[in-house]
């Protein structure tokens, strides 16, 4: 089974002579800015429109809202001093650091399991449909979060980029 791009692990980067750098453990992931953790969101939404597949299509679709939310995360959590708490989810987490965004969190924690049907391969678990819908729904999100955190966003028009 091959993992879809928007899913695998970052590589390690190589040096000039072609070694690998020291490796990093799976579960440290790089610091994002808000900024960029967007670009990655939409360039998630796109890949969910450009795919054929309807659980591919919804679970890209979701892990696009998964990366505007960590966008949020990124730009207003801190962490609270001298505790650790044990892992919890994105979807509770938004709704804690942006009270005001808690609806499109129940939305989207509702899906999660969803997702992780399509994501297992589960044929039946979405329909055209929910996909499509979920397409739509992750790209208001995105605007939405973008403006939440009063960044602009102007996308590129056709046929005029270099």
């Amino acid at each position: 089974m091959t993992v879809h791009p928007l899913f695998a692990a970052p590589r390690p980067p190589r040096s000039a002579a072609g070694d690998s750098a020291p490796t990093v453990p799976a579960h440290v992931m790089p610091h994002r800015t808000p900024v960029e953790l967007l670009a990655l969101a939409r360039h998630g939404l796109d890949e969910a429109a450009r795919t054929d597949s309807d659980g591919l299509r919804y679970a890209t679709a979701h892990l696009a809202a998964l990366r505007a939310a960590a966008a949020v995360l990124a730009a207003r959590a801190r962490p609270a001093p001298g505790r650790r708490s044990r892992v919890t989810n994105v979807w509770v987490l938004l709704s804690g650091v942006a009270p005001e965004l808690g609806e499109w969190a129940a939305f989207f924690a509702v899906g999660a399991a969803k997702r992780a049907a399509a994501e297992a391969g589960i044929s039946r678990a979405v329909s055209a449909r929910e996909a499509d819908d979920l397409v739509r729904t992750a790209g208001q999100f995105v605007e939405v979060v973008t403006a939440s955190l009063g960044l602009a966003y102007q996308p590129a028009l056709d046929g005029l980029a270099s």
